[in-house]
């Protein structure tokens, strides 16, 4: 697993440039949200009632691609 839900938004986003659009798809507009630069994704995930192991399966299918 090259995500964990520990991660900080920002740090994956910089890291892997692809998750950008999965986030989007999950309806997490992360790149312009200011909690972004403090949250984790699984608060991210959890704040916009997201379900989180679903999330990061797309995240991780998404970096492993880059």
């Amino acid at each position: 697993m090259l995500i964990t839900k520990d991660m900080g938004i920002m740090e994956i986003v910089q890291k892997y440039p692809a998750t950008v659009e999965v986030l989007q798809r999950f309806g997490m507009g992360c790149i312009g949200c200011a909690a972004a630069h403090f949250e984790n994704i699984e608060q991210g995930a959890l704040a916009h009632g997201i379900d989180v192991p679903k999330l990061m399966e797309a995240l991780n299918e998404a970096a492993a691609k880059a």
